[in-house]
């Protein structure tokens, strides 16, 4: 399903933080599925870059059974089973994505890239880089949300964790 008016919206938003930053921004990397692709296109166009690079390890967390399910529907499937057959393991999530951006940032020595991923992926990166301190109680990754990582002696850490942001706009 692509990006509706308001995920359009969100998109150009963050490209225009992005670029109020004041950062250089050299590429825009992307997962493959629909609408990161379709953002990661729109921010790159509105920083004036290339089209984004696919980059599979930047999808989603797989959710096997519960995928589809709106929150009862998850919440049963969940209250039921000791195991979710198909629920991609956090730790899997955590592995492949940092493999992913360390890859990318080795490309950019010193500079600024754009990796846009999803809510999972991003919660997942948070709590292993924070450990597990973040996120606190209430804590949500929303549309248009900016993570700040830097890449140092071949690991991730959180740049700013203050600075996670989004909008609900």
């Amino acid at each position: 399903m692509p990006l509706n008016d308001t995920g359009r919206a969100q998109s150009v938003g963050v490209a225009e933080r992005l670029a109020e930053s004041g950062e250089p921004w050299q590429a825009v990397y992307a997962s493959p599925l629909s609408r990161a692709a379709e953002t990661a296109e729109i921010i790159a166009r509105a920083l004036g870059l290339p089209e984004p690079e696919l980059v599979p390890a930047l999808a989603e967390r797989a959710h096997g059974v519960l995928e589809g399910l709106d929150h009862a529907g998850r919440a049963a499937v969940e209250a039921q089973a000791a195991t979710i057959e198909g629920l991609e393991p956090r730790s899997s999530v955590t592995e492949r994505a940092s493999e992913a951006l360390l890859e990318l940032a080795e490309r950019h020595p010193g500079g600024n890239i754009v990796a846009v991923t999803h809510g999972g992926v991003i919660h997942a990166l948070v709590l292993h880089l924070s450990g597990w301190t973040l996120p606190g109680p209430g804590f949500a990754i929303v549309n248009g949300s900016i993570l700040l990582l830097r890449a140092n002696a071949g690991a991730l850490e959180l740049a700013e964790p203050e600075a996670l942001t989004g909008t609900t706009d």
